[in-house]
């Protein structure tokens, strides 16, 4: 499967962006899909983690109560909303779909990655 990502773009402190992330063919109910953010200098990390099948979404420390992570399973969709974006959510946002159904958190468990979209906080 391919995936495209779009929706990042550059933000004031405390702004919101909605990043997209279309799959190239339906996805399974057995599979995940996740996001995770790399910034320069440092290694990829979790964001936010769904099931596609659903169920309670997962997110890393640092996001929650401000990212929401959902899907679209008509148009084979995942989405993230992000709220009061900080300096420390300037990153590279990538999409990922695992073979599992359990919405994991660990990177190495994605086998498909889409190309990543720029968030840049800044004022």
């Amino acid at each position: 499967v391919q995936l495209q990502a779009s929706g990042g773009g550059l933000v004031q402190p405390g702004g919101a962006l909605r990043l997209s992330c279309s799959a190239s063919r339906r996805i399974a109910s057995t599979n995940a899909l996740a996001w995770f953010r790399q910034a320069p200098g440092k290694e990829r990390e979790f964001v936010a983690a769904l099931s596609w099948r659903g169920g309670s979404p997962r997110y890393a420390d640092s996001v929650k109560g401000r990212f929401t992570i959902s899907r679209d399973t008509a148009k084979n969709t995942v989405y993230l909303q992000m709220n009061s974006l900080g300096f420390e959510d300037t990153a590279i946002y990538y999409c990922a779909v695992s073979r599992l159904s359990m919405a994991t958190t660990r990177l190495e468990e994605y086998q498909y990655w889409g190309q990543g979209t720029q968030v840049t906080v800044s004022s």
